[in-house]
């Protein structure tokens, strides 16, 4: 008996295969050129010599480091240096708190069990439906009547502001910390260690991933806000964040004289959220590597 072999529909189902390969990877490339091109542009901006917002050409007709040298010396009407700081220093406390704060609650939600627990679940959950902005006026009457509306304590106000409520976004890490299993807590239990022995030595270890997604999240919140920054700090120049101040680059008696400067400072401020991520990648890829193993 002789076989007869089917080639030519595998042929044809291999010919599809690659033509929907190659229509992918179309789409992603256009994608990727839509995602790509306003950062490209940003910073071309950024070196523009020409003054101006209004300009016909994609590409900068002379090249400059003026505007990042004018945003960083230029303190006569707006204080780059002094909000750069402001937002850094706000953001690095946010970014502690808020991490202790989401990895706490998390934690407690998904090994203990107590009264009120799922209501409490429930209750954040419907809450996280409205956008926080909602309250931002009752927020800053409970500020000044706590005397954190003037002068440097609005630092203060802006930390509460931004960390106060962040056990509420509980649900990624307490969905995460539910993937661990509950037999190596009562392990550890049994051999006479506490909750915070567990939580500390146990769990912190086993969850790299979520702990940096909860710094990358806690640190970025702060550190892009404007609506927030804008109601608390109303006209107290000395303690305007860069969100203020890059939206005031772009007010009308400013933007001739500051919009290239404006896209120095976009990319300025971008800077440590790339190097937060680029530090912290290897933590990231080193918990998905011991959870894959273990």
């Amino acid at each position: 008996m002789t076989t007869v072999k089917m080639t030519a529909p595998r042929n044809k189902v291999g010919g599809s295969k690659r033509l929907v390969n190659i229509l992918v990877h179309v789409l992603l490339a256009v994608l990727a050129f839509i995602w790509v091109m306003p950062i490209v542009w940003i910073v071309l901006t950024s070196f523009r010599a020409e003054p101006g917002s209004y300009v016909n050409t994609f590409f900068p007709k002379g090249y400059t480091l003026n505007n990042y040298v004018k945003l960083f010396t230029d303190r006569n009407v707006l204080n780059f240096p002094k909000m750069f700081g402001n937002t850094l220093l706000i953001a690095v406390i946010c970014c502690c708190i808020s991490t202790f704060f989401v990895l706490s609650v998390s934690y407690s939600l998904s090994r203990m069990r107590f009264s009120l627990r799922k209501p409490y679940m429930n209750l954040a959950m419907i809450l996280g439906l409205f956008p926080g902005f909602m309250s931002m006026i009752a927020q800053y009457y409970i500020l000044k009547a706590m005397g954190l509306t003037e002068g440097s304590a609005i630092r203060i106000a802006l930390i509460v502001v931004y960390s106060a409520g962040t056990g509420l976004g509980f649900q990624i890490s307490k969905g995460y910390f539910d993937t661990i299993p509950r037999s190596i807590d009562e392990a550890a239990v049994i051999d006479g260690a506490s909750q915070w022995q567990v939580f500390t030595r146990i769990t912190i270890p086993l969850s790299k991933p979520i702990i940096i997604y909860t710094v990358m999240t806690s640190f970025i919140a702060p550190w892009v806000d404007f609506i927030f920054a804008k109601v608390i700090c109303r006209a107290n120049s000395d303690q305007f964040t860069v969100a203020i101040g890059l939206w005031n680059m772009l007010q009308k008696e400013y933007i001739n004289q500051w919009y290239t400067c404006f896209a120095a400072g976009a990319v300025v401020i971008s800077i440590p959220i790339a190097i937060l991520f680029l530090y912290m990648q290897r933590f990231y890829v080193e918990g998905m590597t011991g959870a894959v193993k273990g």
